[in-house]
């Protein structure tokens, strides 16, 4: 159902009693939750019956705030008749799912209390009853851009206002499938919280560059001035970087199926979403049909892709099969050696009117390994994937993958050749060691950080 918006409702503040009383109530259960989702003890189901009255009535009191979720509301409510109803067993919320369709009211500023039981990515691996309140990001350039020749009917950018403890964590999506359901369905959105992207990169952007005493161009300059210029540029980052994965000579559907691969074909794929968003944004920068927003925003994007991969992505998270924390590493090393990146004196220093064919030059490599992979079976685009990135980063002394494919068991089934990459089978150079025991602390602390925080 698609309501149409004819006046701003009243809107909803991480204050308001109704929503601070949903939040309990939801925070609560997850105490009496275990990991699938149920309250397994029995001693607990009264507690929880109380609890799930509470958070309904809570509903109730909000549902005339948001009459654009009114089908939403009353079906998650129903869903938590039924859970309670049936004994608090795993968690069905299929029917309210169904039924909640922001895709299809991308307004700017436009409000939603989501309250599913679900896991968070990078935050809990339960699928506890989370509440998040928040709203839309749907700047007018960007409207623009998704109506014209980036259309991506399921992207949804969104800014915190409030939440439960499992988004107090790096988690900085809001997707279906993490929903408790009977049944997989069709999915129809992705929500991603461009506040929190844009918040992390500013305080780690501001660190890395004191530290490593990078002077920043005018454009990046503004970014670390501006959480509302940020989240807007991210904005526009993620709705090419989206789309992109359903886009192009694919070798069929290389990281949507959730196939048991080499950590490092991960890698190729984010990266190359992201440097398709930075070749675009070089083309939008320069074409004179653009809006002068749309033009302003795609050279902040330019800035915003290498600052966050060579900075954020590179040494954030463990050592273990960091397929984006590679992506930031190949980056970083491609351009030092492609000398448009300079560690000299200790002072890092970037020659900006170099950066962009460089970057589109990786970008282009990684296609042409998607085109050619087509026609090659899966063990060799696997073996063509590692040749391309140990071209330009260094494996670990370890590895077996780095002696070839004499080394490798290539005659027997692919998962052969995966059990032998390593955890580690790109380890940071001594540079990303430094400033990674540098960095940490400033890394650690945007764990749960929103726009608000940072403005």
């Amino acid at each position: 159902m698609t309501v149409t918006i004819t006046s701003a409702p009243t809107r909803i503040s991480a204050e308001n009693p109704a929503w601070i009383r949903l939040r309990t109530e939801a925070q609560a259960l997850q105490a009496l939750q275990v990991q699938d989702g149920s309250v397994a003890d029995p001693g607990h189901h009264a507690a929880a019956q109380m609890h799930v009255s509470a958070l309904i009535g809570s509903l109730a009191q909000l549902a005339p705030l948001l009459p654009h979720d009114t089908d939403y509301l009353e079906a998650v409510a129903a869903d938590f008749h039924t859970w309670a109803g049936a004994g608090f067993g795993v968690p069905d919320f299929l029917n309210s799912l169904l039924a909640f369709q922001p895709q299809l009211q991308r307004h700017d500023g436009l409000q939603h209390v989501v309250i599913f039981p679900m896991y968070t990515q990078n935050g809990s691996s339960s699928r506890l009853v989370e509440a998040v309140l928040i709203e839309v990001i749907w700047p007018d350039f960007v409207a623009e851009l998704e109506s014209g020749g980036y259309s991506n009917k399921l992207f949804v950018p969104v800014r915190f206002l409030d939440f439960t403890a499992g988004y107090n964590t790096n988690s900085a999506v809001l997707f279906p499938e993490t929903v408790a359901v009977r049944q997989t369905p069709a999915f129809t959105w992705g929500a991603i919280f461009a506040d929190r992207e844009a918040a992390r990169f500013r305080r780690v952007l501001r660190a890395a560059a004191e530290t490593t005493s990078l002077e920043l161009p005018a454009g990046a300059a503004e970014l670390l001035a501006d959480q509302k210029l940020t989240e807007a540029t991210f904005v526009m980052w993620d709705l090419i970087h989206d789309r992109t994965h359903m886009r192009g000579d694919l070798p069929f559907d290389p990281f949507m199926i959730k196939q048991r691969m080499p950590y490092f074909l991960y890698s190729l794929e984010e990266l190359r979403c992201d440097l398709t968003a930075f070749r675009e944004s070089v083309r939008i920068e320069h074409d004179d049909d653009a809006g002068p927003e749309a033009r302003r925003h795609a050279k902040l994007v330019q800035y915003a892709i290498i600052f966050d991969r060579i900075f954020r992505f590179a040494i954030t998270g463990s050592r273990v099969r960091n397929y984006d924390g590679l992506g930031g590493q190949l980056l970083f090393a491609w351009l030092h050696q492609h000398h448009v990146l300079h560690w000299t004196d200790s002072r890092l220093s970037i020659d900006w009117d170099q950066v962009a064919d460089a970057v589109i030059a990786l970008g282009t490599r990684i296609e042409e390994l998607y085109w050619r992979s087509i026609d090659r079976p899966k063990t060799a685009h696997w073996l063509a994937a590692y040749e391309l990135i140990s071209a330009t980063l260094t494996p670990s002394p370890a590895s077996v993958w780095a002696k070839g494919s004499d080394a490798l068991p290539v005659s027997g089934p692919p998962r052969g050749l995966t059990d032998q990459v390593l955890d580690d089978e790109f380890p940071l150079s001594m540079f990303y060691e430094a400033l990674e025991k540098k960095m940490r602390p400033v890394i650690e602390s945007t764990a749960g950080i929103t726009g608000t925080s940072e403005l």
